[in-house]
């Protein structure tokens, strides 16, 4: 049985649609008629029927997306970016890469999202722009965020990475702000092993993301790559290719072969992992010391993880390692605990970031106490797996899920 047939007859597969194929053609340069098939572009033409926008922009990786998009919203020295204080380090590194101030707003006690009313706190006559992460796999309250970004002139990052196919109000995360960034990283809904990307219905933020993205070539465009060049034109010695600062952060089209027939499947890998959250819901159902992640009215959670938050060591005594622990030992997997507030991460606390931003010595890098919330609950986030491929492995963790809560609910 050759690789190919090995993978399409195995129906949990994560790569069962037509990643082989296509990553055969591309090995192979050319499709049955001998014509090229450009992967990227047809990546980015799918992406961008998916999500409903003009302009869909693929990278590398969805840390490079993050940078491309604050270098397209003018973001610069002195300037401050809003992002939560729970979040992946990576929307930091984003903003001091542009030699901006990150500055931290606090979470939803009970969404765990970034709180908009924090948000609206947190700006000053410096703020440039906000980026609104969706924190494991829900949308936040956009319809707030763009209102006070709107009253305030700013821009607005989705940071959907963790996120694809949520709703709220009937509207597809990642259409609502001014720019959107999606991660293809292994473990994300959409898995090409790494790569990201941009979507956006804003041709002067695309055509920028292009460029910036894609090394400063001056024929690049919001929706076209590189164009084809005549000889005449760069095998003259005056020719001259770049008129933008760039970075390489282009995707290769292995990497495109391989996200276009994950989007193709789209529907399918994300109702699977809310299935799996199904499952995990119906097991704590009746526990009164692990509150899930609370979905508010009309969204809809796409559940990269099922997030809860575990408070059995105030109301029966077991700490929360102590559970980890029970539940691994009856057969679970364990669960992951939540993401370090970003600003107890070393690099930011010891200030280690100083040489990124002009005018340091003037900046607080001291930010305990400042998001409450977040700090509060960090510790007792515990995060369930769900990209799991065999819906039935899902189903037995759960049940396992439900003893070890049983079984410290009868002693």
């Amino acid at each position: 049985m050759s690789c190919f047939e090995e993978v399409k007859s195995n129906p949990n597969g994560k790569h069962n649609g037509n990643e082989l194929k296509y990553v055969c053609n591309v090995l192979n340069s050319e499709d049955r008629e001998g014509r090229k098939i450009p992967y990227v572009g047809r990546l980015e033409e799918e992406f961008s029927n998916v999500l409903g926008s003009k302009y869909a922009i693929a990278h590398n990786s969805g840390t490079a997306t993050l940078h491309t998009c604050l270098a397209a919203a003018g973001v610069g020295p002195g300037d401050e970016v809003i992002s939560p204080a729970h979040t992946v380090i990576m929307c930091t590194f984003a903003i001091l890469h542009q030699n901006a101030i990150p500055v931290y707003a606090d979470i939803e006690p009970d969404t765990l999202n970034i709180d908009p009313d924090d948000i609206e706190r947190k700006i000053t006559d410096k703020t440039k722009a906000i980026i609104a992460v969706h924190m494991h796999g829900l949308p936040c309250d956009m319809t707030k965020i763009m209102k006070i970004a709107k009253e305030h002139n700013i821009v607005v990052i989705e940071d959907s990475a963790q996120c694809v196919n949520g709703y709220i109000d009937g509207k597809l995360a990642g259409t609502l702000g001014d720019m959107a960034s999606f991660s293809f990283e292994t473990k994300k809904h959409l898995s090409a092993g790494e790569g990201g990307m941009v979507t956006t219905n804003n041709k002067n933020f695309a055509t920028a993301i292009r460029k910036i993205g894609g090394l400063g070539y001056k024929t690049l465009a919001a929706d076209q790559a590189l164009r084809a060049l005549l000889p005449e034109e760069f095998q003259n010695p005056s020719y001259k290719r770049h008129d933008t600062v760039g970075w390489n952060y282009r995707m290769n089209e292995l990497t495109a072969a391989v996200a276009l027939a994950q989007v193709e499947r789209v529907d399918e890998l994300v109702k699977r992992r809310q299935r799996v959250a199904e499952f995990f819901m119906e097991a704590i159902r009746d526990c009164d010391w692990i509150i899930p992640q609370k979905t508010p009215d009309n969204f809809i959670h796409t559940y990269w993880t099922f997030t809860a938050l575990y408070y059995g060591d105030e109301i029966i005594s077991i700490s929360w390692r102590d559970f980890w622990r029970k539940y691994k030992e009856l057969g679970g997997d364990g669960f992951y605990g939540g993401l370090s507030v970003v600003y107890q991460e070393p690099v930011i606390y010891e200030g280690k970031y100083k040489e990124r931003i002009t005018g340091s010595e003037d900046i607080e890098f001291n930010h305990n106490g400042s998001c409450p919330v977040a700090e509060e609950l960090q510790p007792k986030m515990m995060q369930f797996k769900t990209n799991y491929r065999d819906i039935e492995v899902a189903r037995q963790k759960a049940i396992i899920l439900k003893n070890t809560i049983e079984y410290y609910s009868t002693c």
